[in-house]
């Protein structure tokens, strides 16, 4: 038997918007469950994200240090960002990530997972994009501010970081992810040309490739 998430929609018989935000809203909703009882569900409205596990000759995985406020942390984590408008190509808006981020560009690109951030509260999907044959990228660095102005960079191992989500020493959800998915893609034996292509379909978030 096949194992896969499916797609499905319950009647919605009523939905408001009590908070918009910049990039994020939160809807309520009334949802009809299957003894036909109605209940109120409340989520985060989310644009989607991308993340890009940048994995150099060495197989040291490029990652960055950022303070987030919400958890009171500085966690490490992938390069990543927001779509930046509905269907927008996904693999663009990680090569513009990899760019402002960390100043890189990648020769070649593949899907690594996709996977929804907290589909109990939020409808973020996030595509994890594994880049290789990475160079530095051309002309002038990309101009960070707000919290990206304190980041720090830097290239780690691979089984360093595996360590490090084993042992609960990191946890950005797109890092771990990431780490864990590429750790397995590698002990598989099939290889990373296995992998999905850049282009693969993300019926989460649709596109026009």
């Amino acid at each position: 038997m096949r194992i896969a998430d499916t797609a499905e929609s319950w009647e919605v018989i009523a939905s408001r918007t009590p908070f918009e935000g910049a990039k994020t809203a939160v809807r309520s909703e009334q949802v009809r469950m299957p003894d036909r009882s109605v209940v109120r569900r409340d989520y985060q409205v989310h644009p989607g994200s991308v993340c890009v596990l940048a994995l150099d000759e060495e197989g040291r995985v490029l990652v960055l240090r950022q303070y987030r406020h919400p958890v009171r942390h500085r966690l490490w984590e992938l390069p990543a960002g927001l779509l930046d408008m509905p269907g927008e190509n996904p693999l663009h808006a990680a090569q513009r990530e990899l760019y402002e981020e960390a100043h890189v560009k990648a020769e070649d690109w593949r899907v690594l997972a996709d996977f929804f951030a907290s589909p109990g509260g939020s409808d973020e999907a996030i595509r994890i994009f594994l880049a290789r044959g990475l160079s530095a990228a051309e002309g002038e660095r990309y101009a960070a501010s707000e919290e990206e102005a304190d980041m720090e960079l830097a290239r780690i191992p691979l089984p360093e970081l595996v360590r490090g989500v084993l042992s609960g020493e990191l946890g950005n959800p797109g890092l771990v992810t990431g780490v864990l998915a590429l750790s397995a893609a590698l002990a598989s034996g099939s290889g990373l040309e296995e992998l999905r292509p850049s282009s693969a379909p993300w019926p989460a978030r649709p596109y026009e490739a």
